[in-house]
């Protein structure tokens, strides 16, 4: 059989957030999903603006729905504050052109777990030395979970 090879797609230069953005407007119900998405973002951004910074690390919009704003916070002291700033807050949020008349505070301990930041860590092939060390070793245990450790990690850099 004759297989003609198929031209090469064109790569797209666009990174990978914007492309799943573009994916998401296309369908009708996640582009719903995607301007909610955006609106709270938008509210967010702008209430910030009126909260001290400590407090505006932490809150979060939760909902909008009709003229009512739920705001997050993760204690109660957070929440105590944000209470005394909803006049401001509204004050803003209607100057700049988002319809509200009610702020809800919601407290959420959750919002207290950090992020899972991942960085690489710089890992260093073992010399022939230590897997010379390694290797005797293994020789010299019983069988066993060390005895499967060590082979693990002789498998690993590639010494058997």
């Amino acid at each position: 059989m004759l297989r003609i090879p198929r031209p090469p797609r064109p790569l797209n230069k666009e990174p990978p957030a914007t492309l799943a953005v573009s994916w998401l407007g296309g369908d009708q119900r996640a582009s719903q999903v995607l301007e909610t998405a955006r609106n709270l973002i938008a509210v967010e951004h702008a209430a910030k603006k009126v909260l001290p910074l400590a407090l505006a690390e932490v809150c979060r919009v939760a909902r909008i729905e009709k003229q009512q704003i739920t705001l997050a916070v993760p204690s109660a002291a957070y929440a105590s504050k944000l209470r005394q700033l909803a006049p401001r807050i509204l004050l803003l949020l209607n100057d700049s052109g988002w319809n509200l008349n009610e702020i809800s505070v919601r407290v959420q301990a959750a919002l207290l777990k950090s992020e899972t930041k991942t960085t690489p860590h710089q890992v260093e092939p073992l010399g022939d030395v230590a897997l010379d060390a390694f290797t005797e070793l293994q020789n010299s245990l019983k069988p066993g979970p060390l005895a499967d450790a060590v082979s693990r990690l002789l498998a690993n850099h590639g010494k058997r």
